[in-house]
This record gives C-alpha cells, sequence and structure tokens, in this order.
C-alpha cells in the first residue's frame, strides 16, 4: 500500500492527486494507494481511497503499514516517515498554484534530499522517474540534531 499525505494546509494540492491518478491509469503505480487529503477531500478518483483529516494514531498506522509515502513537504510528514524508516517521496506545495503562501516547501524537500534522507522532486512532473528510483534507493537513517541545538538553546540560556 502506498499512503499519499497531502498535510493540513487550508489550501488544496490536487495537482499531485491528478498526477498520482494518472500514473496509477498508465500502470506505473500498481499498488493501492490510501491518501490523507485533508482539505483536497473532495478529489474523486476510483483508483485512491480518499481519506479527510484523520487522527494522529489512525495516520501513523497508515505509515507503518505502507510500502513507501508520497507526500508534501512539510516537516511533520517527511520526519514522521523517517521515524518508521520508510522510503519517503516529498512533492512541495507550490505559491503559484496557491497551494501554499511561499515556496518554503522547496527548500525543506531539498536539504532532506541533499541529506540522503529521501527522494525529493522540485515538480509533480518528475514523480514518474522518482518512483522508478524506490528500487535502488537505500534511505540513509535519519538522525535528529535536536539535542545539538536543545544544548545550544541551554548555553545561550546559560549566559
Amino acid at each position: 500500500m502506498i499512503l499519499v499525505t497531502l498535510g493540513t494546509q487550508d489550501k488544496k494540492f490536487t495537482r499531485l492527486l491528478s498526477e498520482i491518478d494518472s500514473l496509477k491509469e498508465k500502470g506505473i503505480i500498481k499498488d493501492e494507494i490510501v491518501v490523507q487529503a485533508g482539505y483536497s477531500s473532495d478529489y474523486k478518483s476510483d483508483n485512491m481511497q480518499i481519506l479527510d483529516l484523520i487522527p494522529k494514531d489512525e495516520f501513523d498506522k497508515l505509515i507503518k503499514d505502507c510500502d513507501y509515502l508520497i507526500t508534501h513537504g512539510g516537516v511533520g510528514a517527511i520526519l514522521t516517515g523517517l521515524r518508521y524508516k520508510k522510503k519517503v517521496i516529498a512533492v512541495p506545495r507550490l505559491k503559484e498554484y496557491k497551494e501554499h503562501v511561499n515556496n518554503h516547501q522547496l527548500q525543506i524537500i531539498n536539504n532532506f534530499n541533499l541529506e540522503g534522507y529521501i527522494i525529493g522532486i522540485n515538480s509533480v512532473s518528475e514523480l514518474e522517474k522518482a518512483i522508478q528510483k524506490l528500487d535502488n534507493f537505500k534511505p540513509k537513517p535519519y538522525k535528529s540534531n535536536k539535542d545539538k541545538a536543545l544544548s545550544i538553546i541551554k548555553e545561550l540560556i546559560d549566559k
């Protein structure tokens, strides 16, 4: 099963759903597709099970059970996928399509991609190539640098 997550942003991200629909129709995607669609839950498809916003425990179970994750470029969704050691393809919501207020998801995805944690793409048109890379993709195990950030904050407070 493939889990697609669009996050909780109050803007639609149907461009991604449309591309996934197309790839399913072409036979590129063969697996069952479950979508946490949020504000895009009115998208109609015979190829995907589309869910609205779902509780965190249900979301976590879907991630645990999925073969891989296709997600928007939100840090929370990416980190959740990495925490469960899933292969992650991240696709940015873009300002030009009114999917977000700016293009910060490009930067987030680029950083995770450069570190080797995910397959990051800049456009939905790159999704087919990203899916074809999955079999050979070995994600770098994610290690949070939270402890370093906390020690810097503690040091600043102590001063």
